[in-house]
C-alpha cells in the first residue's frame, strides 16, 4: 500500500545536485550510497521541512510530508533563481516496509529499525510506524516537527540529517553554533507514560512547565524537554511522565 501523507518531487537539470547542496541540511553526495534524510531551514535556522532525498538516475527525487510539498516546491523555485533545474510534482508513491529492502528499495536512513522505503511500486507492508518511532525517538513532520523547532533540539544528529563538513547551507551559520557553542537545554527524548494523553499536552514538573508530550505507544512517549527539569516524576494531563534519556 502506498503512503498517501507522503508525496515525491523531482529535480532534474544540470546542476541538480550543487543546488540541493547549497541548501538542504545534509551532504547532497551521500545520495550515491542511498537515501539521505535532510531539512531544509530558514535563514534564522529553525525548521522548514523534513524529507528523504532519492537518487534517481541524473535527478532526485524527494519524499516529503503531504501537508509540506506545494511550500517546498514555492521555496525551492525561488531559490532557483538563473540555476539549470526543473522542480515538478511526480506522480512517484511511497511505499515502507521492514527488513532487508527490496529490489530498488532504500534502507530508511534514521534508525536501523524503521525499515525501508520504496519509490518503484514496491509491495508497502502494515506496521505499527508510530510505535517504532516512540521506541527510537524518531520525530514526525506535523505532529513533534514543526516551526519553532531548531533540528538539533529534534536530534537530527543522531539521525543522520545534518552534515558539519558539507559545507554552508540556509541556516548553517546558526546549526553550527548551537553545536560548537552551546549545550542543549531542551529537546526531544524519550519518555516512560504512565496513563495517557492527547498530543500536544503540556507536561509540567513540580506545577511548572517543563514541556510536551506528543506520539504514544506501548507505555511511552515522544516529548520536548526541558532538560532541566526532568528529575523526577512529570504530569501530562492524567499521564505521569518520567524521562528515559
Amino acid at each position: 500500500m502506498a503512503e498517501a501523507d507522503r508525496h515525491v518531487l523531482r529535480v532534474s537539470g544540470a546542476e541538480t545536485r550543487d543546488f540541493l547542496q547549497g541548501l538542504v541540511t545534509n551532504d547532497v553526495r551521500k545520495l550515491d550510497h542511498g537515501l539521505v534524510y535532510a531539512a531544509l531551514l530558514t535563514p534564522q535556522g529553525k525548521y522548514r521541512a523534513d524529507f528523504f532525498l532519492v537518487p534517481d538516475g541524473d535527478a532526485v527525487l524527494i519524499d516529503v510530508a503531504a501537508g509540506l510539498s506545494d511550500d517546498l516546491v514555492r521555496i525551492l523555485s525561488m531559490y532557483k533563481l538563473r540555476a539549470a533545474v526543473t522542480i515538478e510534482m511526480s506522480d512517484r508513491a511511497v511505499t515502507r516496509g521492514l527488513g532487508t529492502p527490496p529490489q530498488g528499495a532504500f534502507a530508511d536512513p534514521r534508525h536501523p529499525s524503521l525499515g525501508w522505503r520504496g519509490y518503484d511500486g514496491q509491495p508497502g507492508e502494515a506496521a505499527d510506524w508510530d510505535a517504532l518511532r516512540v521506541a527510537a525517538c524518531v520525530p514526525e513532520t506535523g505532529i513533534e516537527l514543526s516551526p519553532d523547532v531548531f533540528i538539533l533540539e529534534a536530534g537530527f544528529e543522531r539521525l543522520n540529517g545534518v552534515d558539519f563538513r558539507k559545507g554552508c547551507y540556509v541556516g548553517q551559520e546558526v546549526t553550527a553554533r548551537m553545536k560548537h557553542k552551546t549545550e542543549l537545554r531542551k529537546g526531544f527524548a524519550r519518555v516512560s507514560v504512565d496513563g495517557a494523553a492527547p498530543v500536544g499536552t503540556e507536561i509540567t514538573a513540580d506545577g511548572k512547565p517543563a514541556g510536551t508530550l506528543f506520539t504514544q505507544a506501548d507505555g511511552a512517549g515522544i516529548a520536548y524537554l526541558r532538560f532541566d527539569r526532568t528529575g523526577g516524576p512529570m504530569q501530562a494531563g492524567g499521564a505521569t511522565v518520567t524521562y528515559s534519556g
